[in-house]
């Protein structure tokens, strides 16, 4: 810089927070920065999903000023985040820069590629795709989110292993497993859950966040069962909670909770630290907590190890729903690792339904504990991440290793499922040579993520630094100890002579946070669809995290300087804003303990899990079902259980007839909860209307698919005094057609 050279420079800030400097620009000419990063396409529901972070949205900044600033950011270090000033870039309602995309989907077969966040246009090239946005340019003001799906699935591969390996340099495997521990990819629930869901109503969730995270808590409380123990935290500058400590789910429970929700609004700051070691301590031995956030905090360490130090032997869980068009995923991500738990992106324009079944579905799916993986017959070694993850039923699971050379052999992994030894093994074939260089840079990335979180002083702390560094260096992969420097040799009149300016690049706003409205210019607002119309007027909000400028994966870097146009040095940054001034009350009205017949109306017309958007016939159904499993139909007569049985069979015989059963994607879940309480109110119920309980038992047996839903419901046929029905039974047509018959019941 000083002599005059061009230099170009790549800094992490946090994981998902980098800062690009460009230096000695030259007036009219042209600087091509590229950086280069691997990110790990994930398995979402059939589906491979990618998410192109676009913006460093503001964050919340707790903790007092203090310290020297050291970068061009809004707010300064302070006691609890001493690198705000390096996370917190400047904002503007418009900026000079724009996204294009060029996308080729290259997987050996046609796939149907959709975009929740951006309209865009998708060119078939034989087996391949590409995709590229409905207009030149779009706003990086949200994260750019993809999902591709073929007939069948994608992520469908019981085991595999992927490698890459130069000729006389160390391999790199990935091993894959997609466990199915219940047989019929759907287990049994875990029994007495307790379940607490910790949701972020801070300012930054104005507007569209908040309808979401509404709407996923009501559905989170339709999949919870008689039972299970729950409570409901919400919070901003300060936090309040549903109910002093957990409580029994009911429907009555329900209901009320139902109504709290629905009294929530978003303002003020993001104080997540207390609300969930509140919600970790209230979740005990086992329990799980469910954060809905956008994660947009600054102190993210300093919340991670309070909660991992207040969890202690409790092993409770953390879920997360990271919430709107700029997520900051790394909190949530290490949330998520450090306690075996998962995270899920809903983005505006996403069914939330999906989310929050594939979400409960993991919480309480069968789970294989205490994994430990043993390589036979290769010599494989530096596996990553070092603490192996469980096993979950239907989910993805994988691991990163090193190998010396090639060969066959096997993998043995074992572990605790339902309290007896688990063991399965995957056999290994790791050639000598194979290019698959992105195995290498995932495995590098995971083992210095896992390096950076190791907690050690003194020399073990220099050895960790000097290990992180070369692993860094080996790869081309950004650390918290390693930067990408470029120098660009001038000479003649293009040498820079003199003090150049600083010139900071701002960031834009982020889309779809009401609390921004007013500072974008009104023909951009509507440009963009915002409109104005959901000013939030209570005065300065707290701002929240980043979107993840690189997916939560360490990227690898590399640079080309070209001539450039300008002059100064450029510094992109994330963003924050400091603090709001004052907590704003949270206290919202409770509902009282006895259901009443109102509450039974909230609940047919406002329950529905499509909730506020996108809602569908099916949703609606299913949005009336109650706490028990059954259904309610105030036409039938009396409220009685009896009542109850009788309108969940005019539901089950719908379901038949719309060809939905336990394996369907969103109902699934539900539907085998209403089976379970059909055979429960048919044992009680069956010698006050036999009609109506074998009715149901015979749609029941229809839409039970999994081998365990459908015994219980034949040992509740054949045990429960049902002779014809009995008889019936591995006829499937014959028993359709007599469920379906008009002129029965």
């Amino acid at each position: 810089m000083v002599a005059g050279h061009g230099a170009a420079l790549l800094e992490q800030e946090r994981s998902n927070v980098f800062t690009a400097t460009v230096g000695n620009l030259l007036p009219g000419e042209e600087t091509l920065v590229e950086v280069e990063y691997v990110q790990r396409v994930t398995a979402d529901e059939g589906s491979l999903r990618w998410m192109i972070p676009t913006l460093v949205a503001p964050r919340y900044i707790p903790g007092s000023p203090g310290g020297d600033r050291t970068a061009h950011g809004e707010h300064p270090p302070t006691d609890r985040v001493p690198d705000a000033d390096r996370i917190t870039p400047p904002r503007a309602a418009e900026v000079g820069y724009g996204l294009k995309l060029d996308l080729l989907f290259d997987l050996g077969r046609a796939v149907k590629v959709e975009s929740p966040s951006h309209a865009i246009t998708a060119i078939t090239e034989g087996a391949r795709v590409r995709v590229r946005f409905a207009q030149p340019e779009v706003a990086l003001d949200r994260d750019v989110v993809l999902t591709a799906r073929a007939p069948g699935s994608l992520a469908s591969q019981a085991a595999g292993v992927v490698a890459h390996r130069a000729l006389g340099s160390d391999g790199y495997l990935a091993l894959s497993v997609v466990p199915d521990l219940a047989g019929d990819g759907g287990a049994a629930a875990a029994k007495g859950v307790t379940a607490i869901f910790v949701v972020d109503v801070s300012g930054s969730m104005a507007g569209d966040s908040i309808i979401e995270a509404r709407a996923a808590l009501r559905l989170c409380l339709r999949h919870l069962r008689a039972g299970d123990r729950f409570n409901v935290i919400a919070f901003s500058n300060s936090h309040s909670s549903f109910e002093r400590e957990p409580v029994p789910f009911t429907q009555a429970s329900m209901a009320s909770a139902d109504r709290w929700v629905d009294s929530l609004s978003a303002e003020g700051g993001t104080e997540l630290l207390e609300p969930l070691v509140l919600a970790t301590t209230m979740a005990g031995s086992g329990g799980v907590v469910m954060l809905l956030t956008d994660g947009e905090v600054g102190n993210e360490d300093e919340i991670l190890q309070a909660v991992l130090r207040r969890r202690g032997e409790s092993r409770a869980r953390v879920y997360s729903f990271g919430i709107g068009t700029n997520v900051s995923d790394a909190l949530l991500r290490d949330l998520a690792r450090e306690t075996g738990a998962a995270v899920e992106f809903i983005h505006p324009g996403e069914r939330i339904d999906e989310k929050v079944v594939a979400q409960f579905s993991r919480a309480v799916a069968p789970r294989v504990t205490d994994v430990t993986v043993r390589f036979v017959g290769v010599d494989v070694g530096e596996v990553a991440p070092s603490r192996t993850p469980d096993l979950v039923d239907g989910e993805p699971w994988s691991l990163l290793a090193r190998y010396t050379r090639g060969g066959g052999g096997t993998a043995e992994i074992s572990g605790r499922w339902q309290g007896e030894a688990f063991a399965m093994r995957v056999a290994l074939d790791l050639p000598e040579e194979v290019s698959r260089p992105v195995v290498a840079k995932l495995w590098a990335a995971e083992r210095i993520r896992d390096l950076e979180d190791a907690r050690v002083d003194g020399r073990r702390a220099e050895s960790m630094r000097q290990r992180i560094t070369a692993l860094a260096v080996e790869h081309g992969i950004a650390s918290r100890y390693t930067s990408f420097v470029v120098v660009e040799q001038r000479s003649g009149d293009r040498r820079v002579s003199g003090m150049p300016e600083t010139v900071v690049v701002p960031v834009g706003l982020p889309a779809g946070w009401a609390m921004f409205d007013q500072e974008r210019a009104p023909e951009e607002s509507v440009r963009r669809g915002y409109g104005g119309q959901n000013v939030n007027k209570t005065g300065p909000m707290r701002t929240g995290a980043p979107a993840p400028m690189l997916g939560g994966m360490a990227p690898s870097a590399k640079k080309r300087a070209m001539p450039p146009k300008g002059a100064g040095a450029v510094a992109a940054r994330a963003s924050a804003m400091g603090p709001p001034p004052a907590p704003a009350p949270m206290a919202p009205p409770k509902a009282g303990k006895m259901m009443e017949r109102a509450e039974m109306d909230f609940m047919a017309e406002e329950a529905a899990p499509m909730m506020e958007r996108g809602g569908d016939e099916l949703g609606a159904l299913f949005g009336r079902q109650l706490a028990s499993g059954l259904w309610d139909d105030a036409t039938l007569g009396a409220e009685s259980e009896l009542r109850r049985l009788r309108a969940t069979a005019k539901v089950l015989k719908t379901l038949v007839e719309r060809g939905v059963d336990t394996t369907h994607g969103l109902y699934g879940v539900p539907l085998r909860k209403a089976l379970e309480a059909v055979v429960a109110a048919v044992a009680a119920l069956a010698a006050q209307d036999a009609a109506t309980a074998e009715r149901a038992l015979g749609a029941a047996w229809l839409l039970a698919m999994g081998p365990r839903t459908r015994a219980a419901v034949e040992a509740a046929i054949t045990g429960g005094g049902h002779p014809a029905l009995a008889a019936m039974l591995g006829d499937a047509p014959r028993v359709r057609a007599w469920v379906l018959d008009p002129s029965v019941g």
